[in-house]
């Protein structure tokens, strides 16, 4: 719980706009005992776990890491809207786990790219449509090659220098954004399109929040069991 519970409060309170010591006089402890609960250092009650939760007006299952949601929510996948693409709607052979993860993707994408239309800055958005294309491009071509009757010259990089070259041509848009990003491309891209939490988030785009918060918690927990 504490790890969960001390980063979830620390951004909650961040979000607001509060500072520790106002956030503690609101909780009726000290600042001293308010830091060590973000630091995780000590772990609280379950008492206090509700009265947080009454403070920054969320759940306590977000709190404690268990939703994605504020309110708490267990999605299900007819709650989740569709994106009104070419795959929308699509079933799957019974299966629900792949219309989850399109739902969840196509969604989160769709904030992505409303953000990138609002940055209008060509120097950001190339590298980002880039190496999205790129990761669909990898995942594609090893399914393709999954099936060893299919005709590998409908690829023109060759089988063994396409993955390599893929990966280099994935690092060299991540480096080139990240360049842009920090200045070194010229001037700085205009942060306003991308100043958020998921407070504005969910006010924004009240259908499609739900799925970024899902495929964040997704991704952060396949990143920590592929480094153990």
């Amino acid at each position: 719980m504490a790890v969960e519970f001390s980063r979830v409060i620390t951004l909650l309170r961040k979000e607001r706009g509060i500072t520790q010591k106002q956030a503690a006089a609101d909780l009726g402890i000290s600042q001293a005992q308010l830091s060590h609960y973000e630091k995780g250092i000590r772990e609280c009650g379950l008492d206090f776990v509700v009265q947080v939760a009454d403070y920054y007006g969320v759940s306590c299952d977000y709190l404690l890491g268990r939703s994605a949601e504020r309110s708490g929510q267990t999605i299900t996948v007819e709650e989740l809207p569709d994106a009104g693409g070419a795959t929308a709607g699509s079933v799957y052979h019974g299966s629900v786990l792949p219309t989850m993860y399109k739902k969840l993707i196509e969604n989160s994408l769709d904030i992505l790219f409303d953000r990138l239309e609002k940055c209008r800055d060509k120097r950001v958005v190339v590298p980002v449509s880039n190496y999205l294309m790129l990761a669909v491009y990898r995942m594609f071509r090893l399914l393709y090659h999954a099936a060893p009757g299919n005709v590998s010259s409908m690829f023109r990089i060759s089988p063994a220098r396409w993955e390599r070259e893929a990966d280099a041509a994935m690092c060299l848009q991540e480096s080139q954004l990240a360049a842009t990003v920090a200045g070194e491309e010229g001037a700085r891209p205009s942060p306003a399109a991308f100043e958020m939490n998921t407070e504005s988030l969910a006010r924004e785009y009240p259908r499609r929040a739900t799925s970024l918060m899902n495929l964040i918690k997704n991704s952060e927990e396949t990143i920590r069991r592929g480094v153990r």
